[in-house]
């Protein structure tokens, strides 16, 4: 009888540190089960996807990995306007969308727009089935796979859904003015002189703009692409920064700067 006291006395000091009513576990059902136990319901985590502690995780500090990156990183701190200019693998798209994606989570601003031109990588890749969405996903895919480095994919979509993140070709961008936006034009040597000045005029209040490109990777003929024409016109303008990443900053694989050297 001492036992069977001691046993329920103990199981209602569980109970209670499990906060649950005294008198859960008295009845006849659970007399004869004394080891079943209910997992608590309030300890503040869950594994369900929706919790949103969990999205947070994808959040990595971004530190800048050469000399290059913290001039750029300084940069888009500093000015409303900046070009980054340099040789695949230096981070620029990178560090733009990450700048972006801090910046809207901290609350400085109130959306992000992401764009680059729809234009293959020197072959024709035909007919693409599916809406416009659908057709236009494979030349934004960067995007994507930049935004879900810094965000859960989740997330990403959530965000998207609100209005909040929007990725668009530069093609859809003539005639609007971008508010208290963070703006990230990518792949910009893939832009005529007559694009990319439309794109740099839809800059509005209280926005950030980033345009990233390489002038020696160009998709289109030569003499179109406007980048590096406008990156010299626009140097001596205060305010505006244009930043010229070099082969020393390529955080790839080592052997990308090898072949960008010699190639």
């Amino acid at each position: 009888m001492e036992a069977s006291m001691t046993k329920r006395a103990a199981l209602k000091r569980q109970t209670r540190e499990l906060g649950r009513e005294p008198g859960v576990f008295d009845s006849q059902e659970f007399a004869h089960e004394a080891k079943v136990r209910r997992l608590p319901t309030h300890t503040g985590w869950s594994p369900a996807p929706t919790n949103d502690a969990r999205d947070q995780a994808y959040m990595k500090t971004l530190k800048p990995k050469s000399d290059g990156q913290a001039e750029l990183l300084s940069a888009i701190d500093h000015h409303n306007l900046v070009l980054a200019l340099g040789p695949a693998g230096t981070g620029k798209t990178y560090l733009a969308v990450a700048k972006a994606v801090e910046a809207l989570e901290a609350g400085r601003i109130g959306r992000i727009v992401l764009s680059r031109p729809a234009v293959e990588a020197g072959e024709s890749i035909g007919f693409l089935p599916g809406d416009m969405e659908d057709k236009l996903a494979p030349y934004l895919r960067p995007l994507y796979d930049a935004l879900s480095d810094r965000l859960s994919m989740k997330r990403v979509k959530a965000l998207m859904a609100e209005g909040l993140i929007e990725i668009a070709p530069v093609g859809y961008m003539r005639g609007r003015t971008l508010n208290n936006a963070f703006i990230v034009v990518d792949e910009a040597q893939n832009c005529t002189y007559v694009q990319l000045k439309m794109l740099l005029t839809r800059l509005g209040w209280h926005s950030t703009m980033v345009v990233t490109g390489d002038p020696q990777q160009s998709d289109l003929l030569p003499g179109i692409s406007g980048l590096s024409d406008v990156a010299e016109r626009l140097a001596p303008v205060p305010d505006i920064a244009v930043v010229r990443l070099a082969e020393r900053d390529i955080v790839r694989h080592p052997l990308v700067a090898s072949m960008i050297g010699v190639l």
